[in-house]
């Protein structure tokens, strides 16, 4: 099969992902047909390393594409970072157990949990693992849910460095029970549940520990923290949305004549301006974070990614998702009554933005992390 260039594949795709993107609302999952069809335009294997089939694509590469997803669905879009971005722990697993889980499995996808909440109890050859977790996004979609746990052994908590053990421990989704639990107003087709694992039994080799595990391929791709990568992706996603609803607002501004008033909403003055203030901030914000990508991305072909790359990315992601959010309400302010209704693009535009702001990427206390590493503070590392 000849499969597209990644960006092009991604504008082939998105006349489909915008005519299912009610059904993925109501379905509150990426329709099976769909997700079908972006897997095998490769956009889930797109940070696989090369030497078990992926694309390993490069990081400034990769952010144009979720972009150009999230023009045409943000749900969507959100899904395939998730996905995509957890398939780097490939980089971290002998070959052929990640080939297993990510090639060899039909649609091989793994769906994540961040918080090492699961037990993962020692026995002979592996694991017994217990968990309900939840933030999994694609879980109705992926072959795979990744149990995050820490390591019981003889009854104790095992340490390594000091702190408790925590592995990603891989279990068949048909191992697993996928809860009914996003109920939510915005970003509802990410499917973002959670499931449940109950005394499953894993083999060790199917197992690779979350925070400490060694890299074992040489690609620049997994020389950037893990975070940044999805942090990318986030951001590109809101940006992408914000794109496509500034240009819905500016199609409804040349064809709404609000109630009581003689002009169209494009012959107002204070339309003009808001649309050329919210122009700038989508161009401004789209600048800083390629470019901050582009330096990382350079930085880790040289091998030598510092904190300066990384606080400067954090904050790149950060105040791109929250400059999405400005534009969009901007439009949802500037639209009227219109805007209110479920129907309208605006609105779910509207929903989806404040749950990405609420998200871990798009946190306001980033803002403080990176005020305090420029000012030379002590500062958890971990988040850059």
């Amino acid at each position: 099969m000849i499969v597209d260039a990644p960006l092009d594949a991604a504008r082939k795709l998105a006349p489909q992902i915008r005519a299912v993107a009610d059904d993925a609302e109501a379905l509150r999952e990426v329709p099976r047909a769909l997700f079908e069809a972006v897997f095998d335009a490769g956009l889930i294997h797109l940070a696989l390393p090369r030497s078990i089939g992926g694309t390993e694509i490069d990081l400034p590469a990769y952010v144009q594409v979720i972009e150009e997803l999230g023009k045409a669905d943000a749900s969507t879009a959100w899904t395939v970072n998730q996905l995509a971005i957890f398939g780097t722990y490939a980089s971290r697993m002998p070959p052929d157990v990640a080939r297993a889980i990510w090639i060899d499995t039909p649609y091989g996808c793994v769906a994540n949990t961040p918080a090492a909440t699961g037990k993962a109890i020692v026995v002979p050859g592996g694991y017994r693992v217990t968990a309900r977790q939840g933030f999994s996004t694609g879980s109705r979609n992926a072959a795979w849910v990744a149990a995050h746990c820490q390591v019981i052994e003889n009854g104790q908590v095992r340490m390594e460095d000091g702190a408790p053990e925590a592995r990603y421990l891989f279990v068949p989704v048909a191992e697993a029970e996928l809860l009914d639990t996003w109920k939510v107003r915005g970003m509802r087709g990410t499917g973002t549940h959670h499931f449940a694992v109950n005394d499953v039994f894993v083999p060790a080799e199917r197992t690779v520990l979350s925070a400490t595990a060694k890299l074992r391929e040489p690609g620049p791709l997994y020389k950037i923290p893990r975070t940044l990568c999805f942090a990318s992706g986030d951001a590109a996603v809101a940006l992408g949305m914000a794109r496509t609803c500034l240009t819905t607002f500016m199609e409804l501004a040349g064809a709404k004549t609000p109630r009581t008033m003689k002009e169209l909403l494009k012959d107002q003055s204070m339309v003009q301006a808001h649309v050329g203030q919210a122009e700038a901030l989508l161009r401004t914000g789209r600048a800083f974070l390629m470019e901050a990508v582009r330096e990382i991305w350079n930085a880790a072909l040289n091998d030598a990614v510092t904190l300066d790359e990384r606080a400067n990315l954090r904050l790149a992601t950060t105040h791109g998702i929250r400059l999405a959010s400005q534009i969009i309400d901007i439009c949802y302010n500037a639209a009227g009554a219109t805007a209110a209704y479920e129907d309208h693009l605006i609105q779910r535009h509207f929903q989806d933005i404040h749950v990405i702001t609420q998200h871990l990427q798009g946190r306001l206390a980033h803002y403080e992390l990176i005020g305090r590493y420029w000012l030379g503070l002590p500062i958890d590392q971990a988040r850059l």
